[in-house]
């Protein structure tokens, strides 16, 4: 009798230990299936900042005319000032010149003391009106302006030319060359600089003027300092 139930309790003492040997097997195999079971959702989401433009002009100084005129015998003056412009703005930014008119005088330069207005605006625009390419002489004093950039893809198409044309685009040969384009000033806006890009670092463009008075010009211009005032406007695109 005791030996029939040692046997027993022994034959349900292996099983046991087989029913838990048996079991922690199955936990060990299917624990990483467990554990790294596939998600039963997911959500994505965004981190948003807006960054604001900004853009400056820095550096447009006065231009004082590299000599004097014979208001007689005539010649010729040249003046420059250079513009930056900074701007994160990603799209690019368009620069105009306009030029005041006070008083309701016809041109855009006039006798400090007088008021003379014997330099005419440039008379040689192209239809458009568009920049000239080269300098149309006038029986008239003139003034006139043109303008290039460190990166000609700044400056505006108006200022391109092919060698006889102004206005060309860049896609259709169009460079720019310094004292090429010259265009008359005038009161309303005219785009100098056009371009597709920001300018974090700076973009540099300069402006260059010409007075010239023919011999014997028709007015003569009185003998006095003149003046033209300009204003630079910036857009973003």
């Amino acid at each position: 009798m005791i030996s029939h139930l040692s046997k027993s309790l022994t034959y349900a003492f292996v099983a046991s230990v087989t029913t838990v040997c048996m079991l922690m097997m199955a936990f060990f195999i299917a624990e990483p299936a467990m554990s790294h079971g596939q998600e039963a959702f997911s959500n994505d989401f965004t981190i948003r900042q807006t960054i604001t433009d900004e853009n400056s002009f820095k550096t447009v100084g006065n231009v004082i005319m590299d000599g004097d005129i014979n208001g007689v015998t005539g010649g010729t003056a040249n003046g420059a000032t250079q513009f930056v412009v900074i701007s994160n703005n990603a799209a690019g930014y368009t620069v105009e010149i306009d030029f005041d008119y006070d008083a309701g005088n016809d041109e855009a330069m006039v006798g400090d003391e007088s008021g003379s207005e014997a330099i005419r605006d440039y008379g040689g625009d192209a239809a458009g009106p568009q920049p000239s390419f080269a300098f149309t002489a006038s029986s008239a004093a003139q003034f006139a302006y043109t303008v290039t950039s460190s990166s000609s893809a700044h400056t505006a198409q108006s200022f391109l030319s092919n060698g006889g044309l102004c206005n060309i685009a860049a896609l259709s040969s169009g460079v720019q060359v310094d004292e090429t384009c010259w265009k008359a000033p005038q009161p309303t806006g005219f785009t100098v600089v056009d371009t597709a890009e920001a300018a974090t670092a700076g973009a540099t463009s300069t402006l260059q003027f010409r007075v010239v008075v023919p011999g014997a010009a028709v007015p003569i211009p009185l003998a006095e300092t003149y003046t033209a005032t300009a204003t630079l406007s910036l857009f973003i695109k």
